[in-house]
């Protein structure tokens, strides 16, 4: 009997497939001018996050006035706001930020943003005094609570002059002062 051998092919020549085609690198997404952003937005935010937890920073989204003292500089304010005629009617932001909500937010970002920036940097004055624009915001909502008493002080055009309210009434919110 005669066997038949298949051919048989050595290992070696197993091994010798075509190669296959090299699969192709992909590139990153980001460049590394996007890491580096990533990395500082990834700081910033640490940054923020801490400022605001030891800024006490939540407090400042409620309608407490004891939030005011989380500057001891506004302590004096707040002694004689309690001792005030508007201490059982008005709170801090009732008089000091507009009563639109938008302008409300607005008003409370600015206020924060420029309030924290100024004592961080010590750059504030002692005792602590009202800028232009917050005399303006102040003034508004003395004209809105008290629209029905000051209607024929107002003046004729819009945006017309009027003496403050707090020039012949400068106790009225702060007593004492």
């Amino acid at each position: 009997m005669t066997s038949q051998h298949s051919p048989t092919k050595s290992s070696t020549e197993a091994d010798e497939s075509p190669p296959k085609p090299a699969t192709p690198r992909r590139k990153l997404a980001f460049g590394q001018g996007s890491i580096i952003f990533v990395i500082f937005l990834g700081m910033l935010a640490g940054v923020g996050t801490f400022t605001f937890g030891y800024g006490k920073g939540a407090s400042y989204l409620s309608n407490n006035p004891q939030t005011c003292v989380n500057c001891h500089v506004m302590q004096e304010h707040l002694d004689s706001w309690q001792k005030s005629s508007h201490h059982h009617v008005a709170v801090c932001n009732d008089c000091h930020l507009p009563h639109h909500p938008i302008g409300k937010w607005v008003t409370k970002a600015d206020n924060g943003f420029f309030h924290s920036l100024a004592f961080t940097l010590g750059d504030f004055k002692n005792p602590i005094q009202i800028k232009p624009r917050n005399k303006r915001v102040t003034q508004s909502t003395c004209v809105s609570c008290h629209s029905d008493f000051v209607h024929s002080m107002l003046p004729e055009t819009r945006g017309g002059d009027m003496q403050s309210c707090v020039h012949c009434h400068a106790s009225v919110g702060h007593a004492g002062r």
